[in-house]
């Protein structure tokens, strides 16, 4: 019995969304935390955590969640270095939204005795 759940079908067929930004006569800032990011390292295969924080502040368009979700279940079962995860959010999303400003921070768990953060970061936040 080797059927695929209707969870993971959802994942696997997900494309990220977008709409329109209905507040375009002021700068504000939308905030997520994703607290249980999964991803493989792609030299051991082991898995690694992290939480990822995402802000941006929106110029036409804004993301939907459910896809955003779907997007970043994703990466489970996905073999990619800490550094790449961060920026291959970053790079996706910009594309889809084409922000003023975004900045993604991935904290991963301690691993090796080691703990990692990454932060990357597409324009300039406007201050209000």
């Amino acid at each position: 019995m080797n059927e695929t759940k209707y969870g993971q079908e959802m994942i696997n067929t997900n494309v990220l969304q977008r709409f329109d930004n209905r507040t375009k006569n002021r700068d504000y800032l939308i905030t997520f935390s994703i607290p249980e990011f999964t991803c493989l390292c792609p030299l051991s295969g082991f898995p690694d955590f992290a939480v990822i924080d995402i802000e941006y502040q929106p110029f036409d368009f804004c993301v939907e969640l459910k896809s955003l979700k779907l997007y970043i279940n994703a990466f489970r079962n996905r073999n990619v270095f800490h550094e790449d995860a961060a920026n291959i959010i970053l790079d996706d999303l910009v594309e889809l939204l084409h922000p003023k400003y975004m900045r993604v921070h991935a904290d991963f768990n301690v691993r090796g005795n080691i703990k990692t953060r990454i932060t990357a970061i597409h324009g300039k936040k406007i201050e209000s």
